[in-house]
């Protein structure tokens, strides 16, 4: 009764777990992470930001207004300011020149570009590692699905064997053998495990979610990944068009030139306008009058900031075509792993994985009847763990080098 109760809560507990856990294809993946990703979401304030400044900036500058009363007049005692008294107003306006308001909205207008360019920049890092860090995980679960498969059937194996020791029909050293073996794979298990939970808190990360993360890959997710299409000119063109890192360096150096005409026209000095009502201590009682002044550019012309800005040009402008370079360079490189990848998952034989399987059903039953050696059967266990957990590993790759030709190019080429 006991043993049924406790098998009965352990398969509700893996129910539960079960209905928790959130499966995912790849573009449900990249949906959520849109959706909910918090260093996105953060980035798109900094856009809101830089609209604001653009918003402020285009306001023109407020009126100045003042007031001068009496204090104390000494016939009349303090704040004299009656009929009789003296009180004064002043309203004046700066006038800005040279379009130093346009100019710097223009400047603005810019940045705002900049930081929509970062936004989009930072949707393709984090997208590559996404999808990375997604297909690695599917495929170490296919590999614990092998060793689960390998590590129930060689427990079942081992209860048998230690049976026929205790009958004295076989040696010790067959059954230690055969121990040691079952803790090997679980220890390899184990280190797998290891990768998978760092791989779900990454993804977990990702999608913002704290539920655990199951992806689920179907073939057509595996056929689209195919560069036939692609000439290697028209990749390196598309990452020209198509890259955000690279319209941020571009962005770069508009500002910078932005910035070089704006600090010319900041040598231009504003004019201030105003009007003044002054009751009685001027030549006249209720005097009227109109003023105006201008800063006299004898020996601050900006000359520092208008160096500084026609340098920083040259500085962005260095740094673009360095990101030009560099953004070929990056192309060239992904296509040849791309191409290395391939002709290592072809040169596999497509009944690879098959002819093993078929191997392995009727390895146990072989080796328990006989007809195998002990060290056969541990030979061809640890071979075909190796070989399906590489070749698990080498198809996470392919896809990988495939997502980084997107990453480098900038856009969805497999769709």
């Amino acid at each position: 009764m006991r043993i049924y109760i406790f098998g009965l809560f352990v398969s509700l507990a893996h129910t539960l777990h079960a209905q928790d856990t959130l499966r995912l294809s790849i573009r449900q993946a990249d949906s959520l992470f849109l959706q909910n990703n918090l260093e996105l979401l953060a980035e798109k304030y900094q856009i809101d930001i830089a609209k604001s400044m653009e918003i402020q900036d285009k306001l023109w500058n407020n009126p100045t207004f003042g007031v001068e009363v009496s204090a104390y007049n000494p016939s009349r005692g303090a704040f004299d300011v009656g009929k009789n008294g003296q009180k004064a107003f002043t309203i004046s306006q700066m006038i800005t020149r040279a379009g130093k308001r346009n100019k710097q909205v223009a400047l603005d207008v810019e940045s705002t570009r900049k930081s929509e360019y970062q936004f989009y920049d930072l949707i393709r890092t984090l997208k590559f590692e996404l999808r990375e860090i997604f297909f690695e995980s599917y495929y170490l679960e296919q590999t614990i699905a092998l060793y689960d498969n390998q590590i129930n059937t060689l427990t079942t194996t081992v209860a048998a064997f230690q049976k026929e020791y205790e009958r004295k029909n076989i040696s010790l050293k067959e059954v230690v053998r055969l121990k040691a073996l079952l803790f090997q794979l679980s220890n390899n298990r184990a280190d797998i495990l290891f990768e998978i939970q760092e791989n779900q808190r990454d993804l977990r990360t990702l999608v913002n979610t704290d539920r655990p993360v199951k992806p689920t890959v179907d073939s057509s997710d595996i056929r689209r990944y195919e560069l036939a299409r692609y000439t290697p000119s028209v990749l390196k063109e598309k990452a020209l068009q198509s890259r955000a890192d690279l319209k941020v360096a571009q962005s770069l150096t508009k500002e910078a030139e932005l910035n070089y005409t704006l600090q010319k026209a900041l040598a231009v000095p504003d004019i201030e306008i105003g009007a003044v009502y002054d009751q009685a201590s001027n030549y006249v009682n209720n005097y009227f009058g109109v003023n105006a002044s201008i800063s006299l550019p004898f020996f601050n012309r900006n000359q520092g900031n208008i160096r500084a800005a026609k340098t920083n040009i040259s500085y962005y402008k260095t740094a673009e075509n360095a990101r030009q370079n560099s953004i070929g360079n990056q192309v060239d490189a992904a296509i040849e792993k791309v191409n290395i990848a391939e002709k290592a998952y072809q040169s596999v034989e497509n009944q690879f994985t098959d002819q093993f399987q078929l191997l392995s059903t009727g390895i146990y039953d072989n080796f328990q009847k006989r007809n195998i050696t002990l060290l056969e059967f541990i030979d061809f266990i640890e071979t075909y763990n190796e070989s399906i957990q590489e070749y698990n590993r080498l198809q996470a790759d392919r896809i990988k080098v495939y997502e980084e030709l997107n990453y480098v190019v900038g856009e969805e080429l497999f769709n």
